[in-house]
């Protein structure tokens, strides 16, 4: 038994409430369980519960064992002073309340259908990475969409925390936020970190004051990412070097400056080398100047598209890496943008809009991603298996928040699926 089991239980009412009694035998109606409480304090507040003659509300405090009660030393604690109601699963132990009354216990060992307590040992210990997998066809479709919904609202919010987090580290400085967010994803996650310690090295305030000069936006990002140092000599490494020279003195980059041992290139497609994706970045930096500005007044998702549709300088079209020439490097690609729009043009209006309450923005940020086709990865492939495809990326970004935040967790009574497979017949 657990007690988040006993919970759900409680927040469903899903036992038998004919003759219901305390320990002591005074008859209990429940007229409404209260509010689950997911802070400090007993598990549901406002409760309101008929016990004797007498109405009640207050709070109730749930454990497995009536003995708990003792063990958190609840007793000492003035929070618990109106807890109403102590459900249990076995009372193995008489309680009382500060004052030595004693406290009203309900155990419900004897009033729950053995197959509730079953379906859900089955999905919490099972070995499938998605625990309702074997069940997942027999579930409602209309209860798979409020889900998914639920999840892509979830995954929206906690994007757009980190951005908030951002955007107080950056003293409430949106485009430096945004540009911090954009350099982040421009490592596609094996240089995600090195990426935004780079951006939070370099300030976007320096390198608009340089905007109108893309060798020195180049040598301003690939000389503090360290890739200056012991580099191949070339006539446009050698431009570099100077430049940044000059600007690192200026500006006191020095002792922020990364190593080139931070960037990874092992296992990766030369197309996706942290040297490329830096002259990406700065071309995005170069030719679109006023990053959050112009997501947060784009509508169109074409022009947005087209607004991260930049190529490369011409050095970086015939090398991969720093004197190295080879044929014909690719600009930023499709699925490249795609991603982009979805980890930072995304999350940047679901922030704004949570922080400055409008709601048009996380509408937008919907529109996006339902404009977007489904990513294709690990997760979203399972899910595939289980005979449920994703179409757009408001489907994918749904399926793994709900795989990375329920189904990994084994919080199937948090989730809508999950908890439509537990219930009583």
């Amino acid at each position: 038994m657990t007690e988040s089991f006993l919970h759900y239980l409680w927040q469903f009412q899903y036992f038998d409430k004919k003759e219901l009694k305390t320990t002591s035998c005074e008859l209990v109606q429940v007229l409404h369980p209260g509010m689950r409480n997911t802070h400090a304090g007993p598990d549901f507040s406002e409760a309101k519960i008929k016990i004797g003659n007498l109405e009640w509300r207050g709070s109730v405090e749930i454990h497995i064992k009536a003995s708990g009660w003792n063990d958190h030393r609840h007793g000492d604690d003035a929070a618990y002073e109106k807890v109403i109601l102590h459900v249990v699963w076995e009372n193995d132990k008489p309680i009382s309340r500060s004052d030595n009354s004693a406290m009203p216990t309900l155990e419900l060992k004897n009033k729950v259908d053995p197959s509730l307590w079953s379906t859900y040992k089955k999905l919490f210990t099972s070995a499938e990475r998605i625990p309702c997998s074997s069940l997942w066809r027999k579930v409602d479709d209309l209860v798979k969409l409020s889900m998914l919904d639920k999840a892509l609202t979830q995954r929206l919010e906690t994007k757009a925390s980190v951005v908030i987090e951002m955007l107080q580290r950056n003293q409430g400085d949106w485009e430096e936020t945004a540009y911090q967010l954009l350099s982040k994803n421009f490592g596609f996650k094996v240089n995600t970190d090195s990426f935004q310690r780079l951006a939070e090295s370099l300030s976007y305030k320096i390198l608009l004051k340089h905007i109108d000069q893309p060798h020195q936006v180049e040598a301003l990002l690939f000389g503090q990412a360290g890739f200056l140092e012991k580099v191949r000599i070339d006539e446009y490494t050698r431009l570099l070097v100077r430049e940044f020279k000059l600007l690192e003195k200026k500006y006191g980059l020095e002792s922020k400056r990364l190593h080139k041992s931070q960037w990874r290139f092992l296992r990766l497609r030369p197309a996706n080398f942290p040297t490329v994706r830096l002259a990406q970045l700065a071309a995005v930096i170069h030719q679109r100047k006023n990053i959050f500005s112009t997501i947060l007044n784009t509508i169109d998702f074409k022009d947005l598209y087209a607004w991260l549709a930049v190529q490369q300088s011409d050095y970086w079209k015939a090398h991969y890496q720093f004197g190295k020439v080879t044929n014909s490097v690719p600009v930023l690609g499709r699925s490249s943008i795609q991603n982009l729009i979805i980890n930072t043009a995304v999350p940047l209006l679901a922030a704004y809009a949570i922080t400055h309450d409008y709601h048009s923005y996380m509408e937008r940020a919907v529109d996006w991603l339902q404009q977007i086709p489904a990513e294709k990865n690990t997760i979203t492939r399972q899910w595939t298996e289980l005979g449920y495809t994703a179409k757009t990326s408001f489907d994918s970004q749904a399926l793994i928040e709900l795989y990375i935040a329920y189904c990994m967790k084994r919080r199937c009574l948090d989730c809508a699926v999950g908890a439509s497979l537990i219930q009583p017949v």
